[in-house]
């Protein structure tokens, strides 16, 4: 029996020990971590202090995490990982409808609204006339389709983030495409807003000499029967952030005008006594192999 492992045999030992897996992909996963892991620790040298603070910056991150938040979820994406693993399963082609990442305030099951409805009442900000359609990539409309959409107010804060003012979740619906496979909705206008950075992730920001901010957009999940499932944003066009998004999130596909509209008949038939913006986008969704 092997002992006294060294730098030169401690990796070996260690991908050995694991090679009995019963399933070839956890023994596939757990070898790659292992490689790589001991690789990162070659290479970086780090002393037993730093290794130490390491192991506290993830029980750090761990204890932050809630109902409400996921601070696991901010460090995948404010270190590209999120993106990364966004990509390489949806490689995307044609004109269908480019993915990016989910984000940390995504809530299960959230309340049905009719089409046309405002899903933001009562909340302050300007209004927002979103509407659009969902698509196969035949062209083809998609009836029925469920179109689950949240976004930030006005100063860029989530319903979650705020549960103790607004008592229930507010600007997030899901609808269901029409005859046409269109969608269309009332809200306010989101805002930029950083990530949550009073936590370790906000520190290890600082320390890399990042700033935590996303630009303004809109969420969209959308389910098709017989369909590739689509998590992705709209953005704001404009916005002073799409360029240094925090999680890297921006595709130019998913950049769209906010059309500034005056005061008066909106699309929909409704007199807007102040001025709106519109946002309009058709989302393709491919067939599912």
């Amino acid at each position: 029996m092997q002992t006294d492992f060294d730098q030169s045999t401690i990796t070996d030992a260690v991908l050995r020990s694991m090679s009995n897996a019963s399933d070839p992909r956890t023994r596939q996963i757990s070898a790659a971590l292992v490689t790589h892991l001991h690789a990162f620790v070659r290479d970086v040298l780090p002393s037993q202090v730093e290794w130490q603070y390491a192991i506290d910056f993830l029980t750090k991150v761990g204890r932050k995490c809630d109902s409400n938040r996921q601070e696991f979820i901010l460090l995948s994406d404010a270190l590209g990982v999120s993106m990364l693993v966004d990509v390489l399963n949806n490689p995307g082609s044609g004109t269908n409808t480019q993915s990016t990442v989910l984000g940390p305030f995504y809530v299960e099951e959230p309340p049905e609204y009719p089409l046309g409805d405002n899903i933001s009442p009562g909340k302050g900000g300007d209004p927002l006339y979103v509407s659009g359609s969902v698509r196969g990539d035949a062209g083809d409309p998609l009836v029925g389709a469920l179109v689950d959409v949240w976004h930030s107010d006005k100063d860029g804060y989530y319903d979650v983030q705020q549960m103790d003012d607004l008592q229930g979740v507010s600007m997030r619906a899901r609808l269901r495409t029409d005859e046409n496979g269109e969608f269309r909705f009332w809200t306010v206008r989101p805002a930029p807003y950083p990530i949550p950075h009073d936590g370790p992730v906000g520190n290890m920001l600082e320390a890399q000499g990042r700033h935590p901010w996303r630009p303004a957009h809109v969420h969209f999940m959308i389910e098709a029967s017989g369909h590739r499932h689509l998590v992705t944003h709209i953005f704001s066009a404009g916005d002073p952030y799409l360029e240094t998004d925090v999680v890297f999130a921006v595709k130019q596909s998913l950049i769209q005008h906010f059309e500034e509209c005056p005061a008066g008949l909106a699309p929909d038939g409704r007199n807007i006594p102040t001025p709106y913006a519109k946002l309009h986008y058709d989302f393709v969704l491919p067939v599912d192999t």
